[in-house]
C-alpha cells in the first residue's frame, strides 16, 4: 500500500480503530443474520446475504458502521495529501458511533440491543473499549 502523508501516531490510531471496527462489524453482522433467519427464514447464498445487507431495512442500522470503516480505509489509502483534522475527526466519529446507547441514534440503539442479546458481542465490545484505551495521543 502506498503511504500518504498521515503521520504517526494518527496512522497507527486509525489502523487500530479500523481493525477493531472490522472485527466488531463481522460479529454484529453474524448476530443479525441469525436474528433475520429466525424471523424470516434461511438465507440461501452469500449473494442473497450481500443483497440483504445492502438493501433490506432489517440491516439498515449496521450501514453507518460499514460506511465509517470504508471512509477510514479510503483516508488511509489515499495517495493525495490528507487533512489531519479529517483523520482526527474520523477517530472521534468512531468513538461516538460505536457506543451502545438505548436512547442514541439508530446504530447506537441497534448496538445496545445486540449487546444485550449476545455474550459474544459483549466480549467484542470489551475488545473495542481496549482499542480505544490503547490509542496514542
Amino acid at each position: 500500500m502506498a503511504r500518504n502523508s498521515v503521520p504517526e501516531p494518527l496512522r497507527g490510531n486509525l489502523l487500530k480503530v479500523h481493525s477493531g471496527m472490522l472485527d466488531l462489524h463481522k460479529i454484529l453482522i453474524e448476530h443479525e443474520r441469525g436474528r433475520f433467519e429466525s424471523q424470516r427464514g434461511v438465507i440461501r447464498s452469500p449473494g442473497e446475504f450481500l443483497q440483504l445487507l445492502i438493501g433490506d431495512p432489517f440491516f439498515a442500522w449496521l450501514r453507518p458502521m460499514s460506511g465509517l470503516v470504508a471512509v477510514i480505509d479510503e483516508f488511509l489509502e489515499s495517495k493525495d495529501p490528507v487533512n489531519l483534522a479529517e483523520g482526527e475527526a474520523l477517530l472521534t466519529q468512531a468513538r461516538v458511533l460505536v457506543a451502545p446507547l438505548q436512547e442514541g441514534n439508530e446504530f447506537q440503539r441497534g448496538y445496545f440491543r445486540a449487546l444485550n442479546e449476545s455474550t459474544e458481542i459483549g466480549a467484542a465490545h470489551g475488545d473495542w473499549k481496549r482499542v480505544l484505551a490503547d490509542l496514542k495521543n
